[in-house]
């Protein structure tokens, strides 16, 4: 059953803290062992620890042991990985709006063509560039009451008129 909660407070409710950004941040670069996330982070073993829990509750990163003590190491699967895009969005932005003169602190280079780029939102349909400014919100076909998206649309369509809606499928 879906929750009911706004989608962006239900993925914030797995990345919406400082610690675990960073973390899925170090473990995509290739620190996936505690000890160097620590290092890398200096962040107490304790908060470490649950926001590792955490993560791997959450399934976006798995425990792989290492040794036989046991040790483990700490590796997206493919809802980390997702999860990793959203925040290389966040990254562009702050790459674009927050950095100062001397340019990004890292580039990314794509393996497909082998250049230098940016995270670019694009339609999956078209292909072309899609930013907030590009999209409409259309109302869902109602269920037994309201659900996140329809109370969404509805403030917005009190807000600015809206065209005719099409019908969104679950993917």
């Amino acid at each position: 059953m879906r929750s009911t909660r706004p989608s962006i407070a239900r993925t914030l409710d797995v990345v919406g803290e400082r610690w675990s950004s960073l973390i899925l941040r170090d473990v995509w670069v290739g620190l996936t062992r505690f000890e160097q996330i620590q290092t890398d982070l200096d962040i107490s073993r304790k908060v470490l620890t649950e926001r590792l829990n955490h993560l791997v509750d959450h399934g976006v990163l798995e425990r792989r042991a290492y040794d036989r003590r046991p040790r483990y190491e700490y590796v997206l699967n493919g809802k980390g990985t997702e999860l990793v895009d959203v925040l290389m969005v966040m990254v562009g932005w702050a790459d674009k709006r927050l950095t100062v003169t001397a340019g990004p602190p890292v580039l990314y280079r794509h393996h497909a063509c082998g250049e230098i780029s940016h995270v670019d939102l694009r339609c999956a349909h078209c292909g072309q560039p899609m930013h907030a400014g590009d999209i409409e919100l259309l109302p869902r076909p109602r269920r037994c009451g309201m659900n996140e998206h329809s109370r969404v649309t509805e403030a917005v369509s009190r807000s600015r008129p809206m065209t005719a809606a099409v019908p969104h499928t679950e993917p």
